[in-house]
């Protein structure tokens, strides 16, 4: 039987890496996964060894020449052409589960709503690296930008995240028209962490009921 693969999309600061640890610890303890299959928790950019190069490539603020935008999206799709064929699809293969801490929507939000570029190429591009491997479900985790900011006060940011306001409103924007689109499941990140897993883990048990 076929796994299932779950992913998190948001803007920076929306809570992704906090929920997926609180979803991996139910699916374990509730053993909702089933007997003898395992659960992944994986990233892009970075999800495999050439993915964390290709990671650096794009993040890395301390580089003294950064990757223009078509470049960057060219990284960003060999990154997850290199995830699905080493990660993804094998895991999904073997009957075990998968979440990942962005995907296909993440590229379109930042590089076709941040950046402007063709959402024509990026899908043209999307459909080359993933050969047909879509997530089961996606969640949205949604807040506001000037949350985002707040959240991310302290953290040291990476090359996309210091884009600036405007860059991150173009990305919620994109974020929003994706999730109704694609029919992804919108939670409202201000929320407490409670509620929040628990809209969370509901819409998984659906998933598993409707299968």
């Amino acid at each position: 039987m076929k796994g299932k693969f779950i992913v998190f999309e948001g803007i920076d600061g929306s809570g992704k890496t906090t929920q997926i640890n609180q979803l991996s610890k139910w699916l374990i303890s509730t053993n909702l996964i089933p007997e003898n299959n395992q659960l992944v928790i994986t990233r892009e950019p970075g999800g495999t060894e050439l993915g964390k190069s290709i990671r650096s490539l794009l993040l890395d603020t301390s580089k003294t020449k950064s990757p223009d935008s078509i470049t960057e999206l060219l990284l960003y799709a060999a990154d997850r052409s290199q995830h699905v064929n080493e990660i993804i699809r094998p895991t999904l293969n073997k009957g075990d589960w998968i979440i990942s801490d962005r995907f296909c929507g993440s590229t379109l939000a930042y590089q076709g709503y941040g950046r402007k570029l063709d959402i024509k190429l990026i899908k043209d591009l999307e459909n080359i690296a993933t050969q047909g491997i879509y997530p089961d479900i996606t969640f949205l985790l949604d807040i506001p930008v000037e949350e985002s900011i707040k959240r991310r006060i302290n953290r040291k940011e990476d090359r996309i995240e210091k884009e600036g306001r405007e860059f991150l409103s173009n990305v919620s924007l994109g974020f929003q028209a994706l999730s109704e689109d694609s029919k992804w499941k919108k939670i409202s990140a201000i929320n407490s962490k409670e509620n929040i897993i628990s809209e969370i883990q509901s819409e998984i048990k659906k998933l598993i009921k409707n299968k």
